[in-house]
């Protein structure tokens, strides 16, 4: 399959991915570790509340990003961390009025971007 994304458009997108995610791999994966980071978010229209949310399984597929070479990028790769850019600059204009704590807080940390840091 010809990849359809000119090499423009994949620089703003990485740009965009790296710009939103401001955790590394490990600090990714230790967050995604704990009770906190898997009792947030959304985890299917059955209204069970069972599962893995969607951000927990999203932070999981950003670190394998965060970890792969630029070069390595497919378009699938690429349309996620559109994905996670779009997610992340959604989710923060939602700030709450206390976030420390918050399950907002929690939920972009799933995406990989840690408010705490700026």
């Amino acid at each position: 399959m010809a990849d359809t994304i000119d090499a423009d458009e994949r620089s703003d997108i990485r740009k965009a991915f790296t710009d939103a995610v401001n955790m590394s791999p490990s600090e990714l994966e230790k967050w995604l570790d704990t009770d906190e980071s898997r009792e947030v978010g959304w985890k299917g229209e059955d209204g069970k509340g069972k599962g893995e949310s969607v951000g927990h399984k999203s932070g999981k597929r950003i670190v394998d990003l965060l970890r792969t070479k630029v070069a390595d990028l497919d378009e699938d790769d690429l349309a996620h961390m559109k994905k996670v850019a779009g997610y992340v600059h959604r989710h923060k204009a939602q700030k709450p009025a206390h976030p420390d704590g918050s399950r907002w807080e929690a939920s972009l940390k799933n995406w990989g971007h840690d408010p705490a840091k700026g």
